[in-house]
Formats: C-alpha cells, sequence, structure tokens
C-alpha cells in the first residue's frame, strides 16, 4: 500500500504507512501520529499540573494543522476495512430524507410563513405568502444561492419588520457563532449597505420599522455582552449602546414580548436572571427595569392584556407562575397564579388572548397544560410510556388553536393544531421516512435503575421487534446530564440504521439534566458533579445485569459536556464498555475553567465552580478527564471536534487524545476526527452533517463485526 507523503515536522510521527491487518480481528495494525511534548506547568494553589500538550491551542501553527490533518488520515486509515460500507450508510441515511419537503406554514401578522428545501439541495427556502395558502409564493431568502462558494454557511435569527417590507437575518460563514446582520428590503430584493458585525444573528425591530436592537459579541470571549440600536441607513459603526452587560458571569440578549408591544432586554447567568422593558413604539426611551438581578433567583416574562406573567423560582424551587400589573416596581407586587410544586416542574408558559399554556415536566416526562381564563383547565394526552410534547411556533395571540409538536422513540416528530375549545387534534404533518418505516415494528420502554445512592434514575430504550434480553445483543446508550438540559426521547430516522442492524438505544437521563425536576439538576452539578458519572455507570451496569446487552457489546456516546461525561466515565470504569464516542468533547475542565479568555468560561462558574477557589479546583481537578488519565487499558473511542469550535475548543479533545496516545496501554484502537470546516454544531447543510453520523456508525459496526 503507497502512503501520500506529508510535511515532516517535529512534533509528530507520521509514519501511518506500516498497514498491515489481522485477519482474525481485523484490526488495522498502524503507528498512530505522536504529539511532541512540550513541558509546560500550570501552577495554581500550589498545586501543579504538568501539560505537556497545552501547545496545542496555537490555532494558526502549521504543526497543530499538520497534527490534527496526520489524525485524520490515521481515522481513514484504520476504518479502510469499512470504508465501502461507510459511504453506503451515508447514502442509506440520505436516503431516509424525504429531499423536496416543506414545514407546516404558520400565520403572523397578515402572511403565512413556511421553509421548504428543494431535491438536492442542502440549504433552506425561507418563503411566505400573503394573506392564506392560496396567495404567491414569495421566496424572501434562499440560502442555497448565499451559501454558495463557501465550505460553511449558516443563517440565524430571521426578523421580519411590523409593515412585513424588511428582512434582517444573521449569517456565520466560520462556524464561530459570530453573525454578520444584514438588512433585505423584501418589496424590491436589495441588500442594505448596513451590516452589524460580530453578533448572537438575532435581532428585534421596533414598531417604527426603522429601529433594530441587536446583541454585540466579544470578539475574543464571545460572550454576549453589549445591545446596540441601529436606525436604518445609518453607519453601523456609530450605533448607540443601550445597554453594556459588565458581568462576565451573564450573557445578554434582545427580544419582544409576545403582544409586540414591549422591547425586552435579558440578562442571565445559571442561576441568576434579569429583565429590562422597553414600549416598542418608544425605541429611543429608556429602559426600565422589571426585577433587580438576585442571587439564585430566576425568572422569565412575558406580556398579556393589562398584565405582566412570570415564570420564578423565587421560593419555589420547581418555578411557580406569577402576575404583576403593567406598572410592576419588583416582585413585591407579583401574585400568585400557579404554586410551587414538589412533583411538577413548570418549563415554560404560551400567553393567547383566552388561554394560558403551561410546558410541564412530572416523572420526567413533559406536559402540556390548557387554561382557559375563564377558570377551566385540561391537558393534553398523548397516550404512549416515553414522549416528547412540547408547543410550536404561535406567534398569533388572538387564536383558540395551539400549534404543539409530538414525538417519541418511535413516533415521527409530529405537528398537530389543537382547538383549545373544542379539544380536536389536527394531525398537520408527520415526518415521513422515505422508504416506509412501521412504528408497530419497533418497541420503546422505560425502565429505572437504582443508582448507588439508591436513586431511581430513568432509562429510555428503543429497539426492533424480535430483539431479544440475552445479553447477545449490542447496546448504545447516550447520556448528557448538565445544564438542567433534559434528554428528552425523541425519533431519529438516523437511528433506524441502528435499530435495523440489532442494537438497541438507550438514553441515561442522569442526574445533571432536569427530567425530574430542579433537584435533580442541582444533585448533579458543582460539588455534586461526580453524581452525574456515577448515574451513568449504574444504569450501564443495570442494562447488563437485566441481559440488555454484555460489557462486549456496550457502547457509550455522549457530545460536548456529554463528552466530559464520556472522558470521566472512561478514567473510572474503562472496563465497562467494548467503545465510546464522544463528540466535541470538555475534557480540559480544570484549565479551561481557568482561563477567561475561552468562550464560556465565566457564564459557568455556577455550573462548574470556579478553580480560582481551591475547593473547586479541587474536586473538579478530581474528575478532570485530561488530568485523570492513567496508564491502563481504555475502551475503543472515536473522538470528533470541529477547528473552529466556539464552545468547546479544538485543543480540548486533541489534547486528550495526544495524552491517551501516550498512556493508554492494550490493543483497543483511539480515534480523531477533525472537521477543518466547521465548529460544535459539525458542518452546515442537512446532508454534510450526515456524514458525522456515518462515521459513528462506522465506527461502531465495525466493533462489533457488522459488515453491511
Amino acid at each position: 500500500m503507497k502512503c501520500n507523503s506529508l510535511p515532516l515536522l517535529a512534533l509528530v510521527i507520521l509514519t501511518a504507512c506500516n498497514n498491515k491487518t489481522d485477519k482474525k480481528t481485523e484490526k488495522m495494525n498502524v503507528t498512530p501520529p505522536v504529539a511532541e511534548k512540550i513541558k509546560k506547568e500550570l501552577t495554581v494553589h500550589g498545586d501543579t499540573r504538568i501539560d505537556n500538550y497545552y501547545w496545542l491551542n496555537e490555532r494558526e501553527n502549521p504543526k497543530v494543522i499538520a497534527y490534527l490533518e496526520a489524525e485524520n488520515k490515521y481515522t481513514d486509515t484504520m476504518l479502510s476495512p469499512v470504508k465501502k460500507f461507510r459511504e453506503d450508510l451515508f447514502s442509506e441515511l440520505k436516503g431516509r430524507i424525504k429531499e423536496k419537503d416543506e414545514s407546516v406554514p404558520v400565520f403572523s401578522n397578515g402572511y403565512v410563513y413556511y421553509v421548504r428545501y428543494e431535491e438536492g439541495k442542502e440549504y433552506p427556502i425561507y418563503c411566505r405568502k400573503k394573506g392564506s395558502d392560496a396567495s404567491p409564493e414569495e421566496i424572501y431568502l434562499n440560502v442555497n444561492d448565499l451559501a454558495q462558494g463557501h465550505e460553511y454557511y449558516q443563517v440565524a435569527g430571521t426578523s421580519i419588520s411590523p409593515d412585513n417590507k424588511l428582512l434582517a437575518y444573521g449569517v456565520d460563514t466560520v462556524s464561530r457563532r459570530q453573525y454578520n446582520i444584514y438588512i433585505k428590503n423584501l418589496e424590491t430584493g436589495e441588500v442594505y449597505p448596513d451590516v452589524m458585525v460580530n453578533t448572537t444573528g438575532g435581532s428585534t425591530w421596533a414598531k417604527d420599522n426603522k429601529t433594530l436592537f441587536y446583541t454585540y459579541k466579544h470578539p475574543v470571549t464571545l460572550r454576549s455582552e453589549k445591545i446596540y440600536r441601529h436606525t436604518l441607513g445609518a453607519d453601523p459603526k456609530k450605533d448607540v449602546m443601550i445597554f453594556h452587560e459588565k458581568d462576565e458571569t451573564y450573557n445578554t440578549y434582545v427580544g419582544k414580548t409576545k403582544s409586540r408591544d414591549f422591547i425586552v432586554i435579558g440578562s442571565g447567568s445559571t442561576l441568576s436572571s434579569e429583565y429590562r422593558v422597553l414600549d416598542a413604539a418608544s425605541p429611543t426611551g429608556e429602559f426600565k427595569v422589571f426585577h433587580p438581578r438576585e442571587k439564585d433567583m430566576l425568572y422569565d416574562i412575558d406580556h398579556r392584556g393589562d398584565k405582566w406573567y412570570i415564570i420564578t423560582n423565587y421560593e419555589a424551587k420547581n418555578f411557580r407562575l406569577m402576575a404583576a400589573p403593567l406598572a410592576s416596581t419588583g416582585k413585591a407586587s407579583w401574585k400568585e397564579v400557579i404554586p410551587h410544586r414538589t412533583d411538577v416542574l413548570l418549563e415554560g408558559m404560551d400567553l393567547f388572548n383566552d388561554y394560558t399554556v403551561l410546558s410541564e415536566r412530572k416523572g420526567g416526562l413533559t406536559q402540556l397544560r390548557i387554561m382557559n381564563n375563564n377558570g377551566t383547565e385540561h391537558y393534553l394526552d398523548f397516550g404512549e410510556a416515553a414522549y416528547v410534547a412540547s408547543t410550536s411556533s404561535n406567534p398569533e395571540m388572538d387564536t383558540k388553536v395551539l400549534r404543539y409538536s409530538y414525538t417519541s422513540l418511535t413516533t415521527p416528530n409530529s405537528t398537530y393544531d389543537y382547538n383549545m375549545d373544542t379539544k380536536a387534534k389536527e394531525l398537520k404533518k408527520q415526518q415521513e421516512v422515505i422508504g416506509g418505516y412501521d412504528p408497530k415494528n419497533y418497541v420503546t420502554e422505560r425502565i429505572f435503575a437504582k443508582a448507588k445512592d439508591s436513586t431511581l434514575v430513568p432509562i429510555s430504550l428503543v429497539y426492533k421487534k424480535g430483539f431479544e434480553k440475552n445479553g447477545k445483543a449490542p447496546l448504545l446508550l447516550y447520556g448528557y446530564g448538565s445544564y438542567g438540559a433534559s434528554m428528552d426521547p425523541y425519533f431519529s430516522s438516523n437511528r433506524i440504521s441502528l435499530l435495523d442492524r440489532g442494537f438497541c438505544y438507550a438514553i441515561a437521563h442522569i442526574r445533571g439534566g432536569q427530567e425530574l425536576g430542579r433537584a435533580w439538576y442541582e444533585d448533579g452539578k458543582m460539588f455534586k458533579k461526580k453524581n452525574t458519572f456515577t448515574d451513568f455507570i449504574d444504569c450501564a451496569e443495570f442494562l447488563v445485569a437485566n441481559k440488555y446487552t454484555t460489557k462486549e457489546h456496550l457502547y457509550a456516546m455522549g457530545g460536548s459536556a456529554g463528552g466530559l461525561l464520556m472522558g470521566a466515565v472512561v478514567n473510572m470504569r474503562p472496563d465497562l464498555f467494548k467503545g465510546v464516542i464522544a463528540a466535541v468533547p470538555f475534557v480540559d475542565v480544570v484549565t479551561t475553567m481557568l482561563d477567561e479568555s475561552i468562550p464560556l468560561t465565566t457564564g459557568e462558574f455556577d455550573e462548574w465552580g470556579n478553580p480560582k477557589n481551591k475547593d473547586s479546583y479541587e474536586y473538579m481537578k478530581s474528575y478532570s478527564p485530561y488530568d485523570n488519565v492513567e496508564a491502563k487499558e481504555y475502551p475503543n473511542m472515536l473522538v470528533t471536534t470541529g477547528l473552529h469550535d466556539s464552545q468547546v475548543q479544538y485543543f480540548e479533545p486533541a489534547k486528550w487524545v495526544a495524552k491517551l496516545r501516550e498512556m493508554k496501554k492494550g490493543e483497543e484502537i483511539l480515534l480523531m476526527e477533525t472537521n477543518m470546516e466547521a465548529g460544535h454544531g459539525g458542518a452546515s447543510g442537512r446532508f454534510k452533517a450526515l456524514k458525522d453520523v456515518a462515521l459513528q456508525y462506522a465506527f461502531l459496526f465495525y466493533l462489533e463485526g457488522i459488515e453491511k
């Protein structure tokens, strides 16, 4: 086999050409890249850590790029036995997508809006019709045209002016989540020269149709820190800064109430929030603080009629609903509408003229509570043991129809209209799986594993009928467990490729998420973070003990903070898994949280702790995956990252892999794939992203010995 030559650099040994295949194991005997060790001492609180791979954070260093490319080449070489299978998987995944597709239309401010895709095209086409579906189509943004010549192209934050004549939209061509905002005249098609740079992408129009509010990001930390006011036609460099969030643990953003009557500036950290409001008809006026920020107090607001409605955890761990007059001067004027409940987490609200719809979570499952202003109420019935239900796009208040979404591990994503008066449901659209899909051929379960402290941890599972619980089947266990983010049992057409080849797919609803209420989150953060890891291990052992699988067929997967979970778990119990996929993993916890120039760091002290405090430093160091790599056997691992990742910098997984290569024992493979064009969310476009999924599945099938 001939090997293409690469630049020979001192830092890497690129001797990946000596390929031999062991017919018995079908593993490639290839020498992996080896990163140069350059000693760097990091001393805090009198404790010195040695980081030999710290230099890999030099994104512009040609040696770094060469190392990442060498790792990519090594991954391709090691998976060359399944190269054709990987290509077939991509075609299989793509083949399930309805290429010519269209979203359910949404009526807003006199127009019907929808997004459609054309056959063979990667990107969406934004469309609308005036008044009703019967009117002629207006294409107001064709992203396929805009994306020509770009490896990465992402549109976000589309915002239509109140008179329906102007469109503001954000564009990211690097995948760093730094958007430039453009303004387009929807009557003439002209894109104005006004360009707001380095923003979050979102923007909000005042009622005068010429004033636009937007959020500026710090150019280094990427923290959303300033709100600006732009006047149409003015030089964006002279835009007025109307708010600066100086607290580095907070981010700021701007939006509008559902009533469209108020512009709202929000400031938020992990455990505290604050809002400022302004009449949308007076854009040059002064914003008024709704309620000043308080430690450990979160609240969210919306407006209807002569009242403000507030969801808050003030004296209510699982949150409660309150109301206040328009002239509210703080929480002293708030009156309780729905009290706190220890067994129900209040997650959100959607206001209509005659109804209030609450999104709640009980027993780990989502539910929608319909409250009529006349005092009657009811819940929607969904009829499945494990599912996900949520309000969808409901921009209008003067309607009795609720648009909501429903899915489960076996039910494709479905959009319903629900008449809150008559209680009639209408299925507007269900995701179509090309090639055929029958949910009756698959089984979903919800079971509970007992954690080491006797806490019961939910697990959602799906498998194809005929699956036998005899310990011989492969199982992929997914986990996240951070930020209070609930990992709900949603449908994925991609997953069919696993299920039809005998896999069981499981989600461990571990602490650190919010599936079982706010306490579930608080028991998996800060100085209780290790509960997240031990819960996942206990779930894995439960599945083995109950013969859903065995250690020889058990795989684990997590991404971002879920990648931290993967890193911690393989350090604690490397013997438990056959293979692990860590996507864009946050694995160098201490170093990252000490570096306040890195995006997200300062805003997450309430999630992980501040290592400038000795107790936090010691606790974080005790589980940080990078700091706890040891000379022992690790499972087979696939690690993925993006060179332009703004959430978890590429050098965290790169350093982790380099250290694992140096220290690990055994013959298990260790692979890293860096997307050189993308960031945290992977490739842009609906098809390109499937290449990442095909890689992950090919890795699993390769280990499992599945050849087609």
